[in-house]
């Protein structure tokens, strides 16, 4: 609608709307938003931005229209991911009664999110001291500060165990390691991140469960996997 500025859901981008933009318009923002995040955790931020027009199926002048170059664009994609990675921490929280249910919740839907690839990527590229960042950051940090305390106070998280402890593991969980694409790096990702957790736990969480404290998603990664070289990929573990 003109001149309403749109109240998205937590399915959306939640990309920066601008007021008075036309319903079409800001389709096809949303489209630009979500290929460029497609786009730069497969190839990168200097991927090209005619394929990331080509993928949003609209036309260059277009994508232009919206962005006036790449910085402007990955602002906005930055934005987006650090929203959608809030928005987890929130349903997670709202939906799950245990509160390291929750946490753990969060912390699979955030490696989900790639955040370690994007916002890495992004380090450089971005006015880390922008009103949005900012304040988009320290939402997001509020968020999953709340989930860690509510699992701190009923007994279940380490104290010694802060935000950053668990912003880092994340950030290096969800990127994929290089040179070893031969391995599922998502199914990998998923499944190491569960024994950090596991980790993360009080001791009296663990003397009180059983030998293994959780079911380990997805197939182990076998050394071999990482030393196999396929024609197709390009696996360079040694």
């Amino acid at each position: 609608m003109e001149g309403v500025s749109v109240v998205t859901t937590v399915a959306d981008t939640r990309v920066r709307r601008v007021p008075g933009m036309r319903a079409d318009a800001l389709r096809n923002r949303d489209r630009i938003v979500t290929a460029a995040r497609e786009i730069f955790v497969e190839f990168g931020p200097e991927a090209p931005l005619d394929e990331i027009a080509r993928r949003a199926g609209i036309g260059n002048a277009t994508l232009y229209r919206h962005f006036a170059d790449r910085r402007a664009l990955i602002h906005d994609v930055l934005i987006s991911v650090i929203v959608r990675t809030t928005e987890h921490a929130e349903s997670a929280a709202a939906q799950e009664a245990d509160p390291f249910s929750a946490l753990r919740r969060f912390a699979h839907a955030a490696v989900d999110e790639r955040i370690g690839v994007l916002c890495g990527m992004f380090v450089g590229g971005v006015d880390k001291h922008a009103p949005d960042v900012v304040a988009a950051r320290q939402r997001l940090e509020d968020t999953v500060e709340d989930l860690m305390e509510g699992a701190r106070r009923a007994g279940q998280l380490r104290a010694d165990v802060t935000l950053g402890d668990l912003v880092v593991a994340l950030a290096h969980l969800a990127r994929p390691l290089p040179g070893i694409e031969c391995v599922d790096a998502d199914a990998a990702g998923h499944r190491h991140l569960q024994m950090f957790l596991d980790g993360l736990r009080t001791a009296s969480e663990i003397d009180c469960a059983p030998l293994h404290p959780s079911e380990l998603p997805g197939p182990p990664v076998a050394v071999e996997d990482l030393h196999r070289r396929r024609s197709d990929q390009s696996c360079t573990y040694p």
